[in-house]
Parts: structure tokens; C-alpha cells; sequence
């Protein structure tokens, strides 16, 4: 590379940049229809917004965190009492979901356990296998045979009537 550079084929970017000539005395439209939009659509909607923000972040709702409040279960319910039959019926329903999904979440652990496992899944899942086992045994004595139109009542009377069962197999057995 030679020591004595050409300065006039390399020559050094100006320092600053030109400034354009006008060439009229009007105003570019572009720039005028540009602060009316601002000034009529983006100020009021960008001043409702964040006033909407301010107002939420005051007050946060996390709905996903509700917790409801435990209530009298149905045998609890003074006979006449339509709201207490009412919040225990919501919480039989809550209580249903909740089992409902306990039941599907070991369910998918022990598919996930067969599906990693492979031909050793009977060997290496045998706890999950046992836990899906109760799960769904205490899932069925509660909620099975009520059907998709059971309610807190039927299922009340279903554990009722086995609770009569038990106890008259138990006095057969002392007998």
C-alpha cells in the first residue's frame, strides 16, 4: 500500500448535510395534514388511553387468581334457603372442574411416564399407575353415574345411599 494517498479520489464526507433550497413560499401539505392528524385523531386518542391506564394500574384485577370463598355444603342448608342451595350448588360445580382436572393431570403424568419409559413402563410408572387408580376410584364413587345433568342434590343422595351401604355391610360382617 503506498504511503502517499490521492486526497483528491478519497475525499473526506462533508461534515454537515445541505440544507435544501425552497423553491416556493407554500407550506409542504404532507407536514400540514400531518400536525392536524396529530393534533385531531393521535392527542386525544394517545390522552384517553393512557388516562385508561392510569386508572387500571390504580386498581389491579388478576382474575385468574380469583379464590372464592369455601360455603355450607347442601346438607348444611336450612330447608327454604334458595341462595344457600344456590352457592352450594356453584361450589359442587367448582369442586367437580377441580377433580376433573386432577383426574386429567395424572392421567397426563402417566402417559408422559409410559411415553419416556417405553417397554419399561409397567416397571417404572407403577406409582403413577397406583395414583391414576385412586384418583379415578375416588373421582367415580363421588361423581360417576350422575351423568352430564348431575347436580349437588344427586350427588348428596349417592353418597348418602352408600354411606347406608357401608354401614349395613358392616353389621352383616359383625353379625
Amino acid at each position: 500500500m503506498p504511503e502517499d494517498r490521492d486526497w483528491e479520489v478519497y475525499k473526506a464526507p462533508p461534515t454537515r448535510t445541505p440544507v435544501s433550497e425552497r423553491t416556493t413560499s407554500l407550506p409542504n401539505p404532507v407536514t400540514f395534514f400531518q400536525t392536524v392528524f396529530n393534533y385531531v385523531v393521535d392527542a386525544p386518542v394517545t390522552f384517553v388511553r393512557e388516562w385508561i391506564e392510569r386508572q387500571q394500574a390504580k386498581n389491579k384485577f388478576y382474575y385468574y387468581h380469583q379464590k372464592f370463598r369455601r360455603v355450607p355444603d347442601l346438607s348444611e342448608c336450612v330447608e327454604g334457603d334458595y341462595l344457600c342451595f344456590f352457592e352450594a350448588e356453584a361450589q359442587w360445580r367448582r369442586d367437580r372442574m377441580v377433580d376433573q382436572e386432577i383426574v386429567e393431570i395424572v392421567r397426563e403424568r402417566l402417559g408422559a411416564c409410559k411415553h419416556r419409559e417405553g417397554p419399561n413402563q409397567f416397571q417404572n410408572c407403577a406409582k403413577e399407575m397406583e395414583q391414576l387408580a385412586q384418583v379415578t376410584k375416588a373421582y367415580q364413587d363421588r361423581y360417576g353415574d350422575l351423568g352430564v345433568h348431575g347436580n349437588a342434590r344427586t350427588c348428596l343422595m349417592k353418597q348418602k345411599h352408600r354411606m347406608i351401604e357401608e354401614r349395613k355391610a358392616q353389621a352383616n360382617e359383625s353379625q
